[in-house]
């Protein structure tokens, strides 16, 4: 598939998963096709990064699941700061180990998976519609029934996949891409190289087959396309980009200008990706 043709089949109102964490290993190229779509009204669940910022930015999302948002050498991710001091959206702020619950409990279908995470801190007086669940065994403890975190779409990035759907991650992390997909009714496989399925084996260790194909609906390749995240060891986060990114986005007219290099409403993944070259070449 192309991003357009991921983008085409999502709707306005649906809940969309984004993979990857923080700055690292988004599916950015899939977010930018979306950026360029008409497409709002979305409940977005992500460990986010600029993938939130930029939708935030948009006036996308109407409802935001997160443990964070953050750029990783930049603490807060400066757009979704801006939303949330603007009250621009529903924020359902949990802790990192309840989000990994919630994307457990909804790819095995269960309702809610009880954790003690969350437990005696603030999640629960900023979550009022959490539950406490009791184990119904002699130890009678209480845990936190987090609830799962059905979506309609997952998009994930990884560095390799075969036309199958099948991928493989090369960095030091597998994130949570895996459990995005499978929790998800459907879900687009963005990659680095599209390879054949012997490549994906071929000396590989096993661990690192992240996504399967049963869980895959679409599969893209885009080169560069976790840019300006990482996506090690094929490139590492672009931080003088994502540096311009976040001054930029501290003021409006720095912010129209940037978005209309590098996010035009008529542009494609092709002119980005050059933009960027160009941007590059001019710092030199």
């Amino acid at each position: 598939m192309t991003p357009e043709d991921v983008v085409s089949r999502l709707r306005s109102g649906m809940t969309i998963g984004i993979g990857g964490w923080g700055s690292r290993r988004k599916p950015m190229a899939l977010v930018r096709a979306l950026l360029r779509s008409p497409v709002t009204d979305l409940k977005v669940i992500s460990y986010g990064g600029p993938d939130v910022g930029l939708l935030a930015a948009a006036g996308r999302i109407r409802t935001l699941v997160a443990a964070f948002v953050t750029l990783d050498s930049v603490p807060l991710e400066p757009h979704f700061r801006a939303a949330r001091q603007q009250g621009a959206f529903e924020l359902r702020e949990i802790d990192e180990a309840m989000f990994m619950w919630g994307l457990r409990a909804a790819a095995n279908r269960l309702p809610f998976l009880p954790v003690r995470a969350g437990l005696g801190s603030d999640v629960m007086r900023v979550n009022p519609g959490l539950r406490t669940v009791t184990s119904p065994y002699e130890d009678g403890e209480e845990f936190v029934a987090m609830p799962a975190l059905r979506m309609d779409a997952a998009l994930v990035h990884v560095n390799r996949a075969d036309r199958l759907g099948n991928g493989q991650y090369l960095g030091p992390d597998p994130y949570f891409d895996d459990l995005f997909c499978e929790a998800a009714d459907t879900a687009y496989l963005s990659c680095e190289r599209l390879v054949g399925t012997a490549e994906l084996t071929d000396g590989a260790a096993p661990q690192t087959l992240l996504v399967k194909r049963h869980s895959v609906t679409g599969v893209v390749e885009t080169p560069n396309g976790a840019h300006f995240t990482s996506c090690v060891p094929d490139h590492p986060r672009d931080e003088a980009f994502q540096k311009a990114y976040a001054e930029a986005a501290a003021d409006p007219g720095a912010w129209a200008a940037f978005s209309e290099r590098f996010l035009p409403a008529r542009g494609d993944e092709k002119s980005y990706q050059s933009a960027v070259r160009t941007w590059h070449e001019e710092q030199m």
